[in-house]
């Protein structure tokens, strides 16, 4: 097990910034940093504290040691830490929380485990399982997910220049650099591992515990997670929920359509921007 000597705001790289009444919290996703929200930030400060974070895996966290590929083989330890995190912070109910892929579902696990924690949860291109099974459509096959970690194991450097352009819109080419240079910057020990945790994660059970208000932001072509994956969450999730489209490609709503993501959480939320 990894210790963590020092607190969770600093191995974490968390900050609070921004001059609202109310809280929001900021999560990315895999091998991503706190970067994604850059181009949105000017706006939501306005209107919230924000808190941003990277989780241990980030290639933005310095300490190698704060990643334990074993402790981490699921969405709980992540769904601890950012509660412990939170904690930490004295934020301890009533935040809004804004998770990027991965980290929906993490913020759902959270949200399980500590039901005032979060007066909403806003999932941004979430999912609970990636691998299509039965009459669910998750976006993939085994085949396909098996082929992702094999170019992960084999080639990383290339992978992340390759998945960079599959997952951000190529109208936007400074935005896929700066994914192609975040993925980069993750260990390729951690990547492996967390691969395989991300797309053979099946959260789907959780669904129908998750009681906290819920907004699905999904875009009109996302070749991570397909638009079925957002209806069916919507149909499960426990608590009252709402599937927003925002008309952009790819997985990142926040970098290449970046205002009319701040539409869709400003009328889902009551601020204007």
């Amino acid at each position: 097990m990894v210790a963590l000597e020092r607190s969770l705001e600093a191995a974490m790289n968390a900050r609070i910034i921004g001059s609202g009444s109310e809280t929001m919290v900021l999560a990315h996703g895999f091998g991503g940093d706190q970067s994604v929200w850059d181009k949105v930030l000017p706006c939501l400060t306005k209107h919230y504290q924000v808190v941003l974070f990277d989780w241990t895996f980030s290639g933005a966290v310095k300490d190698p040691n704060l990643f334990d590929p074993l402790k981490y083989s699921s969405y709980d330890a992540f769904a601890d830490d950012l509660i412990a995190l939170l904690d930490e912070l004295h934020l301890e109910s009533s935040l809004v929380f804004v998770g990027h892929s991965m980290s929906g579902m993490i913020g759902c696990i959270a949200s399980i485990k500590r039901p005032q924690l979060f007066n909403r949860l806003i999932l941004v291109a979430a999912s609970p399982r990636y691998i299509n099974i039965d009459d669910y459509e998750g976006g993939f096959d085994d085949a396909a997910i098996d082929g992702i970690i094999s170019s992960i194991e084999s080639d990383y450097e290339n992978w992340t220049s390759n998945f960079a352009l599959l997952v951000v819109d190529n109208s936007d080419p400074i935005s896929v650099n700066n994914l192609a240079k975040c993925l980069k910057r993750m260990r390729h020990e951690f990547a492996v591992p967390l691969a395989k945790t991300v797309f053979h994660s099946d959260k789907r059970d959780i669904l129908d515990k998750v009681t906290t208000p819920c907004t699905i932001i999904q875009t009109t072509n996302d070749i991570v997670v397909p638009g079925s994956v957002a209806d069916y969450m919507h149909k499960k999730i426990k608590g009252k929920s709402t599937v927003e489209i925002v008309n952009t490609n790819g997985h990142f709503p926040q970098l290449t359509a970046h205002l009319e993501f701040l539409a869709v959480l400003a009328g889902v939320l009551g601020f204007e921007i």
